[in-house]
């Protein structure tokens, strides 16, 4: 089942073409991994998936995103509710500087719950959820800024989750984590697409390799290739994608 849908995407910031014409399905539960150099427009293209480029001064889009069918692009769509349907954890962990407690439930609270039995549970399910809640159960209403890296990473993704996303958007979440946090976010990613349908933006091709269903590949802003990624990385249609997994430039 497609989740996610993109038909001829096309964005400018001012007269610069950032985005050509993408377009590709987003399965539901899956993990798809988008991939390629530097300034070929991934985490422009990921921000497109939930209107974070709306922020941004003189941008202009064109095309379709299609959210369980509705293009999230029409003048109806309440942005707000879009973007708790579809969280977003950014590249370098951003959290809140209030306490662990606080930090997960700041989304509930300015979504208009109250009741204090429902937020306290939904923070121990989100943290649970993150594989976060061994580690701070015990200090929950210390700062946030107290956790390590990785676990503030894992911070954020709980406070993703506690608002009950279908769709995690993931702009480089690993790139400033050690290898051993690395791998814990791996392990949580591949046990959260049970629930969601996430889509990460990565600098990294063996962890698109190890932990993605399917992989877009972007040069230029161009999509070059996109599908499973078992076939895209040992047999890929395209003789850019071959020399990019190759390491032939960057």
């Amino acid at each position: 089942m497609v989740k996610m849908k993109t038909e001829n995407l096309k964005l400018w910031f001012g007269n610069k073409e950032i985005l050509k014409g993408i377009s590709m399905e987003i399965p539901q539960n899956s993990v798809v991994a988008i991939i390629g150099p530097s300034g070929c427009g991934k985490s422009t293209f990921l921000r497109s998936l939930n209107r974070m480029n709306d922020f941004i001064k003189g941008v202009r889009i064109e095309g379709r995103v299609y959210l369980d069918g509705k293009n999230i692009y029409d003048r109806d769509v309440n942005v707000f509710d879009l973007r708790k349907r579809v969280g977003m954890v950014f590249q370098k962990p951003n959290p809140f500087p209030k306490s662990i407690y606080e930090n997960v439930a700041y989304g509930l609270r300015i979504h208009g719950m109250k009741d204090k039995r429902i937020i306290q549970q939904t923070v121990e399910e989100s943290l649970k959820d993150a594989n976060l809640w061994e580690e701070v159960k015990d200090k929950l209403f210390e700062s946030a800024f107290s956790l390590s890296g990785g676990q503030q990473q894992r911070l954020c993704t709980a406070r993703a989750l506690a608002i009950k996303p279908e769709v995690i958007l993931m702009d480089e979440p690993a790139s400033a984590l050690d290898p051993i946090a690395t791998n814990r976010l791996e392990h949580l990613i591949e046990k959260l697409k049970k629930k969601y349908t996430i889509v990460i933006v990565t600098h990294n091709i063996q962890q698109a390799a190890r932990i993605s269903d399917y992989t877009a590949f972007l040069y230029m802003g161009e999509l070059i290739e996109y599908g499973k990624t078992e076939v895209l990385f040992t047999a890929p249609k395209n003789k850019r994608t071959e020399e990019y997994i190759m390491g032939k430039f960057s």
